[in-house]
This record gives structure tokens, sequence and C-alpha cells, in this order.
């Protein structure tokens, strides 16, 4: 994996992350309401659940490599048009910060909560299970790099939901639903943009 690649991946996936959904929910509603201890609880579950779904997709993409062979670009193109299709879809929904469901505190734990909520939305195993793809040289030791990816998506991850959970605060009074749609909005329209960018890189 070259470095101009990785750079793109790191871009690509930050603007993913960085979008409030229903883990950031979760985590500033616990913030708010239960302390900062709550929200690193929440983000500890909700990286356990990133990592399992991470590890699938890996897994799963390892076996793909080795045996699609040419078809692996059409994979490729497949999973940028999965990109841009998710774009529009946060264009056209915007965003909402609902506290109510995710402020109590639950029976099981606040990491189990975490986890219980992130793999509750297999649309983030959808999303990894396109994005990957596309920032991987089969010509390469394709472990090597679905375990770099992995673990940078981890760290972006943990960086913003930390981020959250430690000013919970002052992030639960700024984020309202028009701020909400406007994140939303302008990174649904990064990632269509970064989807067409990679299914034209494909094409040439």
């Amino acid at each position: 994996m070259n470095p101009e690649a990785y750079f793109a991946y790191l871009a690509v996936c930050l603007v993913a992350i960085i979008v409030p959904g229903p883990t950031n929910t979760l985590i500033v509603a616990n913030g708010m309401r239960h302390g900062t201890r709550a929200g690193l609880l929440n983000v500890a579950g909700t990286q356990a659940g990133l990592a399992l779904m991470l590890a699938i997709a890996g897994f799963g993409l390892t076996s793909v490599v080795e045996t699609a062979g040419h078809w692996f670009e059409w994979i490729k193109l497949l999973g940028a048009a999965y990109l841009i299709w998710v774009g529009w879809q946060m264009i056209r929904a915007g965003g909402r910060i609902d506290n109510s469901p995710t402020a109590r505190k639950p029976r099981g734990g606040f990491f189990m909560q975490g986890l219980l909520v992130c793999l509750g939305n297999p649309k983030q195993l959808l999303f990894f299970g396109a994005l990957l793809p596309q920032f991987i040289d089969p010509a390469a030791d394709h472990a090597m790099q679905i375990a770099i990816l992995g673990v940078t998506a981890l760290s972006l991850a943990a960086l913003c939901d930390g981020a959250y959970a430690l000013a919970s605060g002052r992030i639960g009074r700024a984020l309202s639903e028009r701020v909400v749609r406007t994140i939303t909005r302008v990174s649904g329209g990064m990632l269509i943009g970064g989807g067409l960018w990679l299914a034209f890189s494909r094409a040439k």
C-alpha cells in the first residue's frame, strides 16, 4: 500500500467516523447524564464491537482476495458504488440527536451497552466491507494491509469517541439538530466525492 492510498483511506475513514451516529449519540447522552466515566466505558464497548466487525470484514476480504482473481477489481467498483449510495443517504436523511432512549442507566453496564449498540448497527460492517477493498493491493501482503487499515480505523474511532466522552457536556449542548444536519450532509457529499474518485481511478 503506497502512502497516497493510505492517506486517502485516512481521509475517508475520518469523515465516516466523525459523523454523529448511534454510538456517538449514546456516548454524548451517557456522558451528560452519568459523567465522563460512563462515556468512556461506552467508548470501550464500541471499540470492542468495531474491532469484531473489522475482524469479520478483514477475514472475509482475505478469502475474497485469494479466490476472486481479476474479479477483485469489479468488487472494488461495487464497493465504491456503495460508498456513493451511503453518502447520498446521509444527505437525504440529515441527522438527529435523541438523548432520551440512550440516557438511561443500562442494566448490563455501560461497556456492554456500547458493545451492543455498535453490533446492532450492521451498516458499519457493510461500510467497512465496501471501504477496505478500495485500498488493498492484491499483489502485496493483504493480511498486513488489512491489519494496518483496521488499526487505523480503531485509532481514529477511539480518538473521536473519546473526545465526545471527555467533552460530552459541551458537545451535547453544541450539537443541535441543525448542526448535526449540516455535518451529516457535508460528510455525505465528501463520501460521494470519495466514492466517485475511487470509481474513476479504478476505471482508468
